[in-house]
């Protein structure tokens, strides 16, 4: 059954199966790479996309439940061959060390700074909470994010 996917800003008509994960179809058909497969189960964050500006486990949500909404990923951030604000951040701050888990966290901290522009450290850290970094970069990451709403906010 063909499902139709806004994709940063494409339209994408997909034929999967309907309980096919947004990731699978994301990674697999569509090639975009940028979110990564951690856990499976929704638990680390490193498959975070933005559903309708919400951030999203993509592992676990169904290809039926995306179809038809807005969904960002993180290599529809850029615009114009620049990188987005939070994307140069990040490499200001050097918020990351093996990188797999960078995409996840820039989308979640892209939706923590649309909902609240000028965060708190202990807001940074709850609003976080569940995007996991393997190699402990959390203090990085989080003057990235500071970064970003200092300089863009």
């Amino acid at each position: 059954m063909p499902f139709s996917l806004l994709v940063n800003g494409a339209e994408h008509l997909i034929d999967v199966p309907p309980d096919e994960s947004l990731l699978s179809v994301l990674r697999n058909r569509l090639d975009l790479t940028g979110t990564k497969y951690g856990c499976g189960e929704g638990q680390c964050g490193a498959c975070t996309v933005l559903v309708e500006g919400k951030p999203v486990r993509s592992c676990r949500m169904s290809v039926r439940s995306a179809a038809g909404q807005k969904i960002t990923t993180i290599e529809g951030l850029e615009r114009g061959g620049c990188l987005h604000p939070l994307q140069e951040a990040f490499l200001r701050a050097e918020a990351f060390q093996c990188g797999y888990c960078t995409s996840g966290m820039i989308m979640s901290s892209l939706a923590l700074l649309q909902a609240n522009p000028h965060p708190s450290d202990a807001q940074i850290v709850r609003y976080m909470d569940g995007n996991i970094c393997r190699c402990g970069t959390y203090s990085r990451i989080i003057a990235a994010i500071q970064d970003a709403a200092a300089t863009h906010g």
